[in-house]
């Protein structure tokens, strides 16, 4: 048996321990709030990393390749990159990832114009001279508008524009694709949604509440009627491969997938990854 003193302090000490655990949270309360409240006015400090530096096509070492300026409908100056295509060969409309510009990504440019492929590439706000913040209304805004203006200003007919996206610029892509007509979509290390790759990290936030910028991709791909080719690699840690097996679920057909075993989310390009998507093009006459 317990002596009547030892269980008298036994009591106390518990209740003393209930009274201060009463007393910490609603302080922790408070502080979840504070944070979640925090996170809601600045995920996008940690969603996109844009490099404002403005270069010149020939500076980063491509010919054949002009600057152009175009206004976005709220009068927004964009930068864009654009090469024509031979004729005969599509233009790739690209959409680039969070933490790209036009310069960084010279060797993939040069890599698609190989076979006379045209490029359109659209620097969004905030990266590579773009003018602006982005966020995902208006990236989706922004490739209608680059799309409007290279058929119109340009003169490319629909049926000769690939929409190419690149992990995050996999949203774009998509809205896009979904709303107007194109010849085909290639996807390289698209996610499912903005708030999958996060809960990765902040599990423990209520992040379908908290992001406004969700990309929500896996669903918005039913939209998309023209032909879909998803480039992942097996070793991606940025994006999971099975995201992009998730999304390949989720589009129409006609679609493909490739998974290169040996890349992560940078290198598919160096595993090969646009042979496959020219192949793919070709067989579909693009």
């Amino acid at each position: 048996m317990i002596p009547a003193a030892s269980g008298r302090t036994i009591a106390a000490v518990w209740k003393g321990l209930k009274q201060s655990l009463m007393d910490v949270i609603p302080w922790l309360a408070a502080a979840y709030v504070l944070i979640c409240v925090g996170a809601y006015f600045g995920y996008r400090q940690f969603m996109y990393y844009p490099d404002p530096m403005r270069v010149a096509p020939a500076e980063a070492g491509l010919s054949g390749v002009e600057e152009i300026e175009i206004e976005a409908d709220d009068g927004t100056a964009l930068v864009a990159w654009y090469a024509p295509a031979r004729e005969g060969q599509p233009t790739i409309l690209y959409f680039h990832g969070n933490a790209s510009n036009a310069a960084n990504r010279a060797d993939k440019i040069d890599i698609m114009r190989e076979d006379g492929e045209g490029v359109f590439y659209l620097n969004n706000r905030g990266y590579g001279g773009s003018a602006g913040k982005p966020t995902e209304a208006n990236n989706v805004g922004d490739a209608l508008t680059a799309y409007d203006y290279l058929t119109t200003r340009l003169g490319v007919p629909a049926d000769k524009i690939v929409v190419f996206g690149e992990s995050l610029g996999t949203g774009q892509a998509i809205k896009l694709a979904g709303e107007r007509p194109v010849a085909a979509v290639v996807l390289e290390a698209p996610l499912t949604s903005t708030v999958d790759v996060g809960k990765s990290v902040y599990f423990w936030l209520p992040l379908s509440l908290i992001i406004a910028d969700k990309y929500a991709n896996e669903r918005n791909i039913d939209a998309v009627k023209a032909p879909v080719l998803i480039l992942h690699g097996a070793k991606d840690s940025v994006i999971p491969v099975e995201m992009g097996k998730r999304v390949y679920r989720a589009a129409n057909n006609p679609k493909h997938i490739e998974i290169f075993p040996e890349a992560a989310h940078y290198d598919l390009f160096d595993r090969g990854a646009w042979d496959k998507a020219r192949a793919f093009l070709e067989s579909r006459g693009k």
